[in-house]
């Protein structure tokens, strides 16, 4: 499964690598990062059929997650694009934004990394 992780803070990348080495080493998961909405957006226009699912923090600058959010749900319609949004705020209108918007669900940070690679199995094997 290719995941694509979108956050402005360019730690996450070390971070999800270390996190998810085990996976990505028995080829359960590959993981690509961007670190802007915009970036995230050209990414899956290059990658449309190898990306599974998103990742995308919600507060960036320039492009917002939920903004992202909007366009890759009009854009990338047929299949849809698993979409999870992460965000430092767990507030009821950024999380009723995001459902609205079509989010596939809906995490706050710190991430529990213990319930992502649940939620992130449970799509493996679906």
């Amino acid at each position: 499964m290719k995941i694509l992780v979108v956050d402005d803070e360019r730690d996450i990348q070390t971070l999800f690598e270390q996190r998810f080495r085990r996976e990505v080493r028995n080829g359960e998961m590959q993981f690509a990062f961007a670190f802007s909405g915009e970036e995230a957006l050209n990414y899956v226009h290059g990658h449309q059929q190898e990306v599974v699912l998103i990742l995308s923090d919600i507060n960036m600058p320039g492009m917002s997650g939920l903004v992202l959010l909007e366009k890759l749900k009009q854009e990338f319609a047929v299949p849809p694009p698993i979409v999870m949004m992460v965000t430092a705020y767990g507030d009821s209108e950024n999380y009723n934004k995001a459902m609205e918007l079509g989010a596939d669900d809906f995490l706050t940070k710190p991430v529990d990394f213990v319930l992502l690679k649940e939620k992130l199995k449970k799509l493996i094997h679906v």
